[in-house]
């Protein structure tokens, strides 16, 4: 049975300082956000001389290298600043200020200029991977306000309180100047690299803390250290937990910040105790929501969620969790997505997990663009069943797409740039070989689809594929006559294809026409020199995009030049070979969800 310390070891290590160092060197080259607080003069039992905290007195101070980098991982950090009363997002800059903003002092109370007062310095730092979200701009500036209430009141306590298991090597608080604490708000992959990187633990957690402190030094300046908060995971257990993020923010916050002031957990039941008091009296006294973390972790531990499912799950090294994406940045702008075989599962249906994870990427501001060779009102048909059609969603008659394997494409607003038809000639030559071997052959004719007589197979288009039902016509010159026809596709078994059709509508078309595979049991014959890969071309094209800014996911032949073109190319592992030869990456399966898992693992 687990102990209450054995079951919450993995929610904080002991102090390291050479990852402390790493992580305070990169926040404070990065931004250096320094406040220093006034409420009502505090006076501590401290040996002279005496000295107040404060807070009346708002100043901002920024120094950030425009060159810098971190020395861990190559990224930037951005420092949240308040200057002259507005909030914003620093971006990297040679230096900001603002200037010093004074309050009018509590009546009734002489003003004690002469004694000392330790100015609190709090950086509130925001990993470059976390996008611009108004959320985290907000609880940012929370923190911004709320970690100074907790030092203060934290401060306080250990000057005025005996602690039993507490470390005493911060004590003497009279003895500083001032205080330096830094909080990095980041998602699951940055303090899973850091997990890897300085306690060899490959497994994200919900937050670090790394004291800098060194009481032999006799330093003015006590560097308390960082605490390092993953936003995504804080997410979670806030939503399990029954309160809102900036509650499970705070939680977080302070079990970081009493570990850096001499609190462990770990060492001992009584110690796990002891914490977990002040835990409660912070939250409690600052009128803050929600139980603090060691508790929070002991209620959970029949369930054996949380923090054990969350560091255990390895898939998610690399694959973000549903509802995760808004930690991330997108790296594609857009994703070009095939239908049948790709996000269609062998029953010819959207899976839910795809469509959820299609909504959640084009949340964050990725365009999604299908690329098919179904008709167009077919795809529309489709994702309407998951609500991914319409105005709202991925696919309508205005939105871009790629259809009929790149012979009908659809630019901005919906409107057609490009249509290509068929040799006249060609669709006459296999009307006659259909109807001479009885081999069912359809027509696709941008919006309907024409036959020369019943079959099974041909019914199943429409009922299994969502393709327009098939018109019968009367003979070969009506098909030919009715519409301008873009392809034609031949139904048999995947044997009969292979052994018979294949062959010889190959050798058949010549330079009339191209012969290509979407699906085992259909062959397709379009116009020469064309392709699906040339349709998403000449999309881009339109769209002024580079292919360095798309991400494409597909499983048959036709997919393989736009595998190619796209900076990254997901093959799903039901692909045909020729593809997976090609491709970048080979993903999971069309019927182990692999739209969604290539997302979620390589999107954001």
């Amino acid at each position: 049975m687990l102990t209450r310390s054995s079951f919450i070891r993995s929610l904080l290590p002991p102090p390291s300082p050479a990852m402390a160092s790493a992580i305070l060197h990169a926040a404070a080259a990065s931004a250096a956000s320094t406040f220093s607080l006034e409420r009502s003069p505090t006076t501590f039992s401290t040996p002279p001389p005496s000295f107040n905290l404060s807070p009346p007195r708002c100043s901002a101070r920024f120094v950030i290298s425009s060159s810098f980098r971190s020395s861990l991982f190559g990224r930037r950090f951005h420092a949240l600043c308040r200057g002259d009363g507005r909030r914003r997002l620093s971006r990297p800059m040679r230096f900001v200020s603002a200037s010093n903003k004074d309050y009018r002092k509590m009546r009734g109370r002489p003003a004690k200029s002469k004694e000392k007062q330790l100015e609190l310095s709090v950086s509130i730092c925001i990993e470059e991977e976390l996008p611009g979200d108004p959320e985290i701009s907000s609880i940012a500036e929370l923190l911004r306000l709320n970690v100074p209430m907790a030092m203060k009141l934290a401060f306080e306590r250990i000057t005025d309180s005996n602690y039993k298991t507490r470390d005493t090597s911060i004590q003497d608080l009279g003895g500083f100047e001032s205080v330096e604490l830094s909080v990095l708000l980041c998602n699951d992959e940055f303090i899973w690299k850091l997990n890897k990187e300085w306690r060899d633990e490959d497994h994200a957690t919900d937050v670090l803390s790394m004291s800098e402190h060194i009481p032999e030094l006799n330093l003015p300046i006590l560097m308390l250290g960082d605490i390092v908060i993953s936003m995504e995971t804080a997410a979670r257990q806030a939503e399990e937990r029954g309160h809102t993020l900036i509650d499970e923010i705070r939680i977080l916050m302070v079990h970081g910040l009493l570990h850096l002031l001499g609190f462990d957990h770990e060492i001992s039941e009584d110690a796990e105790e002891e914490m977990e008091e002040e835990e409660d009296f912070v939250l409690k006294s600052l009128g803050w929501k929600g139980k603090g973390l060691i508790r929070s972790a002991y209620d959970a531990e029949t369930n054996e969620n949380l923090h054990i499912e969350n560091s255990n799950d390895k898939l998610s090294k690399d694959k973000k969790k549903e509802g995760s994406l808004r930690f991330y940045r997108p790296k594609f702008k857009y994703i070009f997505c095939d239908m049948d075989g790709t996000l269609l599962n062998t029953k010819s249906q959207v899976s839910l997990t795809n469509a959820r994870a299609l909504k959640e990427a084009a949340s964050r501001g990725v365009k999604i663009v299908i690329a098919t060779g179904k008709a167009r009102p077919a795809a529309i048909s489709v994702l309407q069943m998951v609500d991914l059609s319409g105005k709202d969603g991925i696919i309508s008659e205005h939105t871009p797409g790629v259809f009929l394997q790149g012979l009908m494409v659809y630019g901005i607003n919906g409107r057609e740039i490009f249509k290509r038809n068929l040799d006249p000639n060609v669709c006459r030559e296999a009307g006659r070989y259909s109807l001479e071997h009885k081999v069912p052959l359809v027509a696709f004719c941008q919006d309907r689809c024409l036959t020369l007589f019943n079959h099974p197979l041909v019914d199943t288009l429409h009922s299994v594929y969502h393709e327009p039902k098939a018109e019968i016509m009367p003979s070969v010159e009506h098909m030919v006559a009715a519409a301008d026809i873009q392809k034609l596709v031949f139904f048999d078994t995947a044997e009969g294809i292979t052994t018979n059709l294949r062959p010889y509508w190959s050798k058949a078309t010549g330079d009339h026409a191209n012969v290509v595979q979407a699906v085992p049991d259909m062959l397709e014959i379009v116009p020469f020199g064309t392709s699906k890969g040339s349709g998403v071309k000449l999309l881009l094209d339109h769209l002024s995009v580079s292919s360095e800014e798309i991400m494409a996911i597909g499983d048959g032949e036709n997919d393989m030049e736009m595998l190619e073109l796209a900076s990254l190319g997901v093959a799903l592992s039901n692909g045909s070979e020729k593809t997976k030869a090609v491709a970048d990456v080979i993903g999971v399966s069309n019927d182990e969800d692999g739209v969604a898992d290539a997302i979620y693992r390589y999107a954001f």
